[in-house]
């Protein structure tokens, strides 16, 4: 199949997932067809400001057909007018999907451990929704760090997801909690001693890290570093 062009589309739906963040539910134009993996980012624009780009993971995965989903948080001046102004009715340019953030199903039997902070949480949303659909034998653990339990992106979804699949976890850490909230899960930083309490097999498990740079930069360091892994069991995608 050739690659699909850039297009116009229509934005059917919004969602406010948070006070400052918003899924956006694109439907593809009649006769548009479009090939894509999980994982991936589409590039995006307003017609009326052709020069100004942005790419975005997709929150959604190849599973779902006739529509693209991408989770924008209120940043610079692409987020903002997204999270403030976009609307059901208004068309927005999209450019095919793209990018090498890939979960890494096959063989039977991975670990996919997913770092995330903020917004980064977007693609393994896909992630997740493809591996619980297909009924995948892959381990996934999500780590996903916030500030406060009312900056969690998803929450609901992912604990529906881990209902229906064993073999997926969502595990948030809080690092901004007053003492006197009662929030019964983990507080603090994701360590790299906290992450290597979850590593059974480290040469069947591939580590992913997507948000802000010293997160991913931690992660990286964690992988390579400390665990002594190769590249190619740790990926990235590095935001600002």
């Amino acid at each position: 199949m050739a690659k699909a062009p850039l297009a116009e589309m229509l934005i059917e739906s919004v969602k406010m997932e948070l006070p400052d963040t918003k899924t956006m539910h694109i439907k593809w134009p009649d006769g548009y067809d479009c090939e894509f993996k999980t994982g991936q980012f589409i590039t995006t624009f307003w017609a009326d400001t052709p020069t100004y780009k942005r790419a975005y993971s997709l929150s959604s995965c190849a599973l779902d057909r006739g529509f693209f989903e991408v989770t924008i948080k209120r940043e610079g001046k692409m987020g903002t007018r997204v999270v403030d102004w976009a609307k059901a009715g208004d068309k927005i340019m999209i450019l095919p999907p793209a990018g090498r953030f890939l979960p890494v199903y096959d063989p039977p039997g991975k670990h996919l451990i997913c770092i995330a902070g903020g917004s980064g949480i977007t693609p393994f949303r896909g992630f997740a929704r493809e591996a619980t659909r297909r009924q995948l034998d892959t381990r996934i653990t999500i780590l996903y760090s916030v500030r406060t339990t009312g900056d969690i992106i998803f929450n609901e979804e992912f604990r529906q997801l881990e209902a229906e699949n064993p073999k997926l976890q969502f595990l948030v850490s809080c690092t901004r909690l007053g003492a006197e909230d009662p929030w019964p899960g983990r507080r603090g930083r994701i360590t790299p001693e906290y992450v290597k309490t979850l590593v059974t097999d480290a040469a069947n498990t591939v580590f992913y890290a997507c948000g802000p740079a010293a997160l991913v930069d931690a992660a990286e360091h964690l992988v390579m570093g400390d665990l002594g892994l190769p590249k190619q069991q740790c990926i990235l995608e590095k935001w600002g």
